[in-house]
């Protein structure tokens, strides 16, 4: 996922019982047995092994006064175990209306199970009488006004004030509050769609554009994907949008009143991707399209497939922060074409992807660029584990999700912990010249399939047999132990060296005389430089506010428009009790959702005593605003038991 680094998380407060504001009933998700909701994902009803979905075909009504979408889905199943009668879906708060046979168009059984907090309800179809390895089942439905993985927009939250806005948001199990499927990153189908929306509104989805039709005032916009892909990578998006191509294969959409902002932050896409396929191999998607959505979207970036979601927070104007593109143009590879079989398994598509996006850092700037953001971020990677527990049994590289929902699950140890792992094997074997290989021969041979980390060590054991190092792997610590990783990579460090010196004489200096940073020092870092610098004074005890001020004074970090350098200044400010930056933070965190940045300052300001309860009066004067996993996540980060 989810698609861009969070930086630092939360773990799960095991209770029992899931978050209580849900309206559904309630379920303990403790003791559903050693495998969880079924034998294959623990986060899912659905039992693929038995009869699958081969293909996915919807028809849907977008109405934003009711908030909600309706209409159908086409099932195309297949069945695997001959002996099986019955297909089970996954659902969440889906009002199910009818289901049948669509050959025969003959009404099926099917029984709507006791919901389960936050899984939602185990949706069980009995198949037609007529014994067939396949069939095509049709469910007519409307979403709720709440689903999960829906967020709608008045138009004041939008850039051009006028119009609503409708975005999705399905990993990791959301895509179950949209449409019947199963929810499991297991099951990978092509899918094609027809959209019926307002005449004004642009609909996009994570698939190629098929056409758009006038229709009785409104328009009916289709899509085809032919690629097999998860559920969790649906994508849909109703808005006034506008469009600017970035390069043979890329548009980047959004309001009209950023887009000429857009195009240019994002206007080396296509080199990226190039990048990407001289070390993966060649991309199999068609297009390579971005949406810029509004600032409520909860990440930095999302991997739809067609179609990347990004946030306005990467806007800095002078493209320092698009590396989030290359990020999530290497999950065109790592997590769209080979997927985690379950998200126990989510280092394989988040560990693989962190270490590819270096990667093209690297080739597109240099080597020392490239390791210099490896090494930055193994602090940040502490942080997390330091805060999670350094026994958590989260902080492993394959996790257990009995009874753990992987929203609650979600951090930045399988962004940073599985690159680090991969960096690690890469020197083992020899360096870079021996894995990019193997890269590109992993991705051949597990393409458009789901595997599991014993498929990829397999693999890997095999490819690189020869290789007398392999047998030094000690795969048990580095998958299956807590903690920080056994072994830290010895990176290049060139660039955090002046970086390091001027936070020094920062923290040493006693505030008397000139701020011993001078504008010329400034001059000299990069913008990844300036993030390190501040990072490091962070980590430091909190500074006089004096001291800040004079810092300020040479940076400007009040104005900054770079979001990553914004965020670090403002918890900087937050340990020093700066009172004066609390109302920049709460407007702020008002406006963007990006839980990067949102739930870091949520947690300072409820560290600051002080300001406690001003933190949590202000989430809930806002959580409206919110999409769900970030309400979901903050309620508990402000230990808001409801």
């Amino acid at each position: 996922m989810i698609g861009f680094r969070v930086t630092f998380t939360s773990f799960l407060k095991k209770t029992g019982w899931s978050c209580s504001y849900r309206s559904m009933g309630y379920i303990k998700t403790k003791g559903m047995g050693k495998a969880g909701l079924s034998p294959l994902d623990p986060s899912s009803f659905s039992r693929p092994e038995l009869v699958k979905v081969t293909n996915i075909a919807l028809n849907l009504n977008v109405n934003f006064d009711r908030k909600v979408l309706s209409g159908s889905t086409q099932l195309t199943v297949e069945r695997v175990d001959k002996s099986a009668n019955e297909i089970i879906l996954d659902t969440l708060k889906l009002h199910i209306a009818s289901i049948y046979d669509a050959d025969t168009k003959e009404k099926l059984s099917f029984e709507l199970a006791e919901p389960v907090a936050e899984y939602g309800s185990k949706l069980t179809v009995q198949l037609p009488e007529v014994v067939k390895d396949s069939y095509k089942i049709g469910i007519e439905y409307e979403t709720s006004p709440d689903a999960t993985g829906l967020q709608w927009l008045s138009p004041k939250a939008t850039a051009g004030k006028k119009h609503p806005y409708l975005f999705s948001q399905f990993q990791p199990t959301h895509a179950r509050s949209v449409l019947p499927c199963q929810d499991t990153p297991g099951v990978k189908t092509p899918y094609n769609a027809t959209i019926s929306a307002p005449q004004e509104f642009t609909v996009l989805m994570s698939a190629i554009r098929d056409g758009s039709k006038e229709l009785h005032g409104g328009k009916l916009s289709h899509f085809v994907q032919k690629v097999p892909m998860p559920s969790y990578l649906i994508a849909l998006a109703v808005g006034v949008l506008e469009s600017r191509q970035l390069g043979p294969r890329s548009h980047v959409w959004c309001e009209k009143e950023i887009i000429e902002e857009c195009a240019y932050e994002f206007a080396n896409t296509e080199h990226q991707l190039k990048t990407a396929e001289e070390l993966c191999g060649p991309y199999v998607w068609g297009i390579y399209d971005l949406l810029v959505l509004p600032p409520s979207f909860p990440y930095g970036g999302m991997e739809n497939p067609c179609l990347t979601f990004v946030t306005p927070t990467l806007l800095a104007g002078d493209r320092s922060l698009a590396n989030v593109i290359a990020h999530e143009i290497a999950h065109s590879w790592t997590g769209n074409l080979v997927t985690n079989r379950n998200f126990e398994h989510f280092w394989l598509n988040e560990g693989f992807t962190v270490f590819i996006e270096r990667k093209i850092k690297g080739k597109l700037e240099s080597p020392q660029s490239q390791d210099f953001d490896a090494f930055t971020h193994v602090s940040v990677l502490n942080e997390t584990i330091n805060l999670m527990g350094k026994t958590n049994p989260l902080t492993q590289l394959v996790i257990n999700l009995d009874g753990v929902h992987p929203d609650d699950a979600f951090s930045t140890v399988p962004y940073e912990k599985g690159q680090t792992f991969l960096r690690y094997l890469e020197t083992t074997v020899g360096g870079p010249t021996e894995m990019e290989p193997f890269l590109r021969s992993y991705f051949d041979k597990y393409k458009y399939q789901s595997i599991d980390t014993d498929v990829f060590k397999s693999y890997f054991e095999s490819y690189f047999s020869e290789k007398p190092a392999i047998s030094e792997i000690d795969w048990q610590s580095w998958l299956s132990k807590p903690g920080m990783p056994p072994v830290i990579p010895d990176y290049d460090k060139s660039l955090a060296v002046i970086c390091n010196e001027l936070a020094d004489k920062f923290t040493s200096w006693d505030g008397e005389g000139p701020l011993p940073i001078t504008p010329e020092d400034k001059n000299k870092l990069s913008t990844f430089q300036v993030i390190y610098l501040i990072q490091s004074i962070f980590e430091k005890p909190a500074e006089p506010i004096g001291k800040l001020q004079a810092l300020n004074n040479v940076f400007d970090f009040d104005n900054v428009k770079n979001a990553e350098i914004k965020f670090i200044w403002l918890r900087i400010g937050l340990k020093a009790h700066w009172e004066e930056k609390v109302d920049p933070v709460l407007k702020w965190i008002n406006v963007i959702g990006r839980m990067k940045f949102v739930r870091p300052l949520y947690r300072d300001l409820y560290n600051w005593e002080a300001m406690r309860s001003k933190a949590i009066e202000n989430f809930k004067a806002n959580r409206q605003n919110m999409m769900h996993v970030s309400a979901y996540t903050l309620a508990k980060d402000l230990h808001i038991n409801e």
